[in-house]
């Protein structure tokens, strides 16, 4: 998950990066169209800050088997397609991370949520949120696959 944070945290700087030439790429409508795209390069996804849960496993082995649980679900969600960005936060706050689904209600990622072993475990929870952002972030796990030499549930 670290991975990709730091991914979409490039992703961003180097968008912002790109942002100073003054050059206009070319249009490509097939890309645009492949990652669900509107007229100005955006998509809507929704947005999911994991907060700590009102359970708080006390076993550090359990614990660590319900992070490697929650992790699987993270990696089956991304190949699925409906999960884009997972991470954690570097700080000690309530909030822990941040999911970005792949879908356009707040229905469908709270179903997608209700998969999560920490979810059911209550560990965490989720408040959710639309989100409208470059559709762009659809290439984050396809890349990232390529950049990860070890897979973060080995």
């Amino acid at each position: 998950m670290k991975k990709l944070i730091i991914l979409f945290a490039t992703i961003a700087f180097s968008i912002n990066c790109f942002a100073q030439d003054t050059s206009k790429p070319a249009y490509d409508a097939a890309l645009a169209k492949k990652l669900g795209a509107d007229k100005y390069g955006m998509k809507k996804y929704v947005l999911a800050f994991l907060k700590e849960g009102p359970t708080q496993l006390k076993d550090s082995a359990a614990r660590m088997q319900l992070q490697m649980a929650h992790l699987k679900n993270i990696t089956r969600l991304a190949a699925e397609g409906k999960l884009v960005v997972a991470g954690p936060f570097l700080d000690n706050q309530p909030i822990r991370g941040i999911f970005i689904f792949n879908v356009e209600t707040l229905e469908e990622a709270k179903k997608l949520t209700e998969t999560d072993p920490a979810i059911k475990a209550g560990s965490l929870v989720m408040e959710l949120h639309p989100f409208y952002c470059s559709a762009a972030l659809m290439e984050v796990v396809d890349i990232h696959s390529r950049l990860q030499s070890k897979s973060i549930t080995d």
